[in-house]
């Protein structure tokens, strides 16, 4: 099917045509590749749209102290203000990348950034826990425009050979995002409140918008289509029912329990004994997210070198080990625990999330949707069991949370790896009942 010139092209697909079916795959010499013009500015653009997103969205995460303080209330609760933004994400990215399906990539994600930085400049004026929950379901909702929008945007657009670079610059955005906003709102915090903290974030975002809308290339592989309920229920359908794409979305659902529940927490087990720290030494600990950006990003040679399994292996078990440390009561444990909680958690989410765009062979936009959908729903948990499991347990029962959910990461990558090979073994028996030499 041709491609549109631009998002503004006026042809739909009849209205029962599947919304994966919007956007063929492009000959490879038309897509955005190194050194092609305008590959640059969209790499540049879905970084900001990646930092903006993860600012917003973990606003609030490490001043849960201050929130608690100022408005009297326990960690369980005040850590609803993170859990409730990433659960209306996920209810919402689905709907929103079906939208984008008929309104384009380009346009969905500027107007989900348009949105939530409107509603970021609202939150600081949140009068109770309650008011700022609900502000903060809203923004979450907001943004689930991006990350599917985000994902199909650079699968129709960029070379295969260049998908997992450019995915994976995308979630290192991700992660100087989360860095960048955490760090600015405890320094802020500490000088003029959580309520000033929560503008700056918002100012910030505002800045990322306008450079994303400036810089990002008008998309040339993209077809709009017609939204058909029934044509989405399908797709979905077909996802849900493809094994590899259900294992895909479970792992990235795990991965972020770990990283919900840690990030949510940790900032309480830092401002008590034997650490207590300020709340701008707790923001400053978010510096740790450098090793995200650098994990995040080379996570392509790591497939390239070991397999999407051999790199989820890699990310288990430094997960594992850097949650271990983190039981220790010294600062340089706790500290060494992050960076190996933060790489391990990054190297995860790009070998996933990228392989669901390379699986996905029709309505991938929708696949996206879904790893997100589950990814998010994955960090709610993750914040909000971490933050019961600390009520009651303390640290330890926040770390226990978190390897469960590796456990359980770790035993869908060993399923798939011995799946992988009874297959093989089976493809070889055939090969040789044939006659045909087996490949080398």
């Amino acid at each position: 099917m041709p491609a549109a010139d631009t998002e503004a092209s006026t042809g739909t697909h009849p209205v029962d045509a599947p919304a994966s079916d919007s956007s063929a795959p492009a000959p490879a010499a038309e897509q955005l590749s190194p050194g092609r013009p305008g590959y640059l500015r969209m790499r540049l653009a879905l970084f900001t749209a990646g930092l903006a997103t993860f600012a917003l969205l973990y606003s609030t995460q490490a001043l849960l102290p201050a929130i608690s303080d100022e408005l009297h209330v326990q960690p369980d609760q005040a850590s609803w203000s993170v859990s409730a933004a990433t659960f209306g994400l996920a209810l919402a990215v689905l709907p929103l990348s079906a939208l984008s399906e008929r309104f384009g990539r380009r346009a969905m994600m500027t107007g989900s950034l348009t949105v939530a930085v409107a509603i970021a400049l609202l939150v600081p004026y949140a009068p109770d826990l309650n008011w700022l929950i609900g502000l903060r379901a809203i923004q979450g909702a907001a943004l689930a425009g991006i990350p599917a929008s985000a994902m199909a945007y650079l699968s129709e657009e960029v070379h295969p050979k260049a998908l997992v670079g450019a995915i994976g610059l995308f979630v290192a955005g991700n992660s100087v995002g989360g860095m960048s906003g955490r760090i600015l709102t405890g320094w802020v915090a500490d000088a003029w409140g959580w309520r000033m903290a929560l503008a700056a974030v918002g100012a910030m975002a505002l800045l990322c918008a306008v450079a994303f809308r400036l810089l990002l290339p008008k998309a040339r592989h993209f077809t709009p289509a017609a939204v058909s309920p029934r044509a989405l229920a399908r797709i979905v359908t077909g996802h849900l029912a493809n094994p590899l794409l259900c294992r895909l979305y479970a792992i990235g659902a795990l991965f972020m329990t770990v990283f919900g529940g840690v990030y949510t927490v940790i900032g309480y087990r830092l401002v008590a004994q034997p650490f207590g720290l300020s709340q701008s030494m707790i923001g400053s600990i978010f510096l740790i997210y450098l090793v995200g950006t650098v994990s995040s990003a080379a996570t392509g040679k790591l497939v390239g070198r070991l397999g999407r399994r051999g790199a989820l292996y890699v990310a288990v078990s430094t997960t594992a080990a850097g949650l271990l440390l983190t039981l220790l009561d010294s600062i340089a444990a706790v500290l060494l625990g992050l960076v190996l909680i933060t790489a391990g958690f990054f190297a995860g989410h790009a070998a996933a999330s990228s392989a669901v765009s390379r699986t996905a062979r029709t309505g991938r936009a929708q696949a996206a949707a879904l790893y997100q959908a589950s990814y998010y729903v994955g960090s709610s948990a993750g914040g909000a069991l971490g933050a019961l499991a600390f009520h009651a347990a303390g640290w330890g029962g926040t770390v226990a949370i978190g390897l469960a959910a590796v456990a359980g990461a770790a035993a869908i990558t060993l399923y798939a790896t011995r799946k992988a090979k009874a297959e093989r073994c089976a493809e070889s028996a055939r090969r040789e009942l044939r006659g045909v030499p087996a490949r080398a």
